[in-house]
């Protein structure tokens, strides 16, 4: 069993909610962990994480914007930023990410 980390990050665009609806249930019909990442790579850096269940996305479609909310961050832009991101997700046991995102994201 594995744990991904499923974040968001930049602008809330449409279909946010569905890719993390989908990312969940491939996740634990696979046999793994999907951990959500709050507030996307600031949460990263703060080790913000929830487990997240089947029973967590079952409603979400609908719902606008994002559930793990999204947020824009400078300090990942950073050398520091992006090693206190990696060291959290060791703390958090995340083995993989899946970002969800535009091109931003793209480039953290």
């Amino acid at each position: 069993m594995h744990r991904i980390g499923v974040l968001t990050s930049g602008g809330d665009a449409p279909g946010m909610n569905a890719a993390i609806r989908a990312v969940v249930r491939k996740g634990i019909f696979q046999g793994n962990e999907i951990l959500g990442v709050k507030r996307g790579f600031a949460g990263l850096i703060e080790g913000d994480v929830e487990s997240l269940s089947l029973g967590s996305v079952a409603d979400v479609i609908q719902r606008g914007g994002t559930i793990l909310l999204t947020a824009r961050s400078k300090e990942f832009t950073t050398p520091d930023g992006r090693a206190q991101a990696f060291a959290s997700a060791r703390r958090a046991g995340i083995d993989g990410l899946v970002v969800i995102g535009g091109d931003g994201s793209f480039r953290g």
